[in-house]
Order: structure tokens, then C-alpha cells, then sequence
């Protein structure tokens, strides 16, 4: 005797409205965050590789003013290149306000996403070696 099986009823493996509408409403909230987390990462990854170089380039100036004496002015200005990115870079000296000494400072501005960072290195100096 052949027995028949009872045909099982299965449910439909599918979403509801309801699912697709809370993924949709969670994606449109979580994509814009994620977005300008990513941005900021980065903004913050640009500025940090340009301040590193903007320093040097500061080190380099600071360093070649004080050895070829011209420190002993009050501003300078100037740009280097490095690569495809100029650095313009100006050098302000004032008198220190306790012994013979001078402030000596160099600073060196770079552009990222369209606005402006700087980056100064000082030293002091003695106005008798000069």
C-alpha cells in the first residue's frame, strides 16, 4: 500500500515591507556618518604628511638663515617647492625681552581642502654672535 505524503506548505523565504523599510532607514542613517567619518580621516591624513614637510621645509629655512646671517633682519619672505606643493614661508626676528637675545621664528602656511594651516618653529639667538 502506497501511502501519500500531505503536501507541507512552506513559507515564502522573503522580506516584509516593514524589513525593507527599516534597512533602508538604518542604511540612510549609518552611509552619512560613515561618509564624513571617512572624510575626516582623511583631511586628518593630508594635513599631517603636509605638516611633516611643512616642518622641515621651516628647519631647512630657519637653519640657512642663520648660517648665511640673514636673520638679522626683521621679516623675510619666500616659497619652496616640494613636489607639486609650494610652501610660502616667512621669518619674523624681534628682540627677546631678557639678555642679548633674538626670537627667531620661521613660518611656513600649506593649503588642505581649501583651507589654510601653518606650521612656526622658533629659536633663539644670541645678537653677539652675529
Amino acid at each position: 500500500m502506497i501511502r501519500s505524503m500531505p503536501a507541507v506548505k512552506r513559507a515564502a523565504a522573503a522580506f516584509t515591507l516593514v524589513e525593507v523599510l527599516a534597512a533602508l532607514t538604518l542604511m540612510a542613517i549609518v552611509i552619512p556618518v560613515a561618509v564624513q567619518a571617512l572624510r575626516i580621516a582623511n583631511l586628518a591624513g593630508q594635513v599631517g604628511q603636509r605638516k611633516a614637510v611643512a616642518a622641515r621645509v621651516a628647519g631647512r629655512v630657519l637653519n640657512e638663515l642663520i648660517v648665511t646671517g640673514q636673520s638679522r633682519g626683521t621679516t623675510q619672505n619666500g616659497v619652496v617647492q616640494e613636489g607639486a606643493q609650494q610652501y610660502p614661508w616667512s621669518m619674523r626676528s624681534e628682540p627677546w625681552p631678557q639678555d642679548a637675545m633674538r626670537l627667531v621664528t620661521v613660518q611656513v602656511t600649506f593649503p588642505v581642502q581649501g583651507r589654510d594651516y601653518n606650521v612656526r618653529l622658533s629659536t633663539l639667538m644670541d645678537n653677539s654672535t652675529q
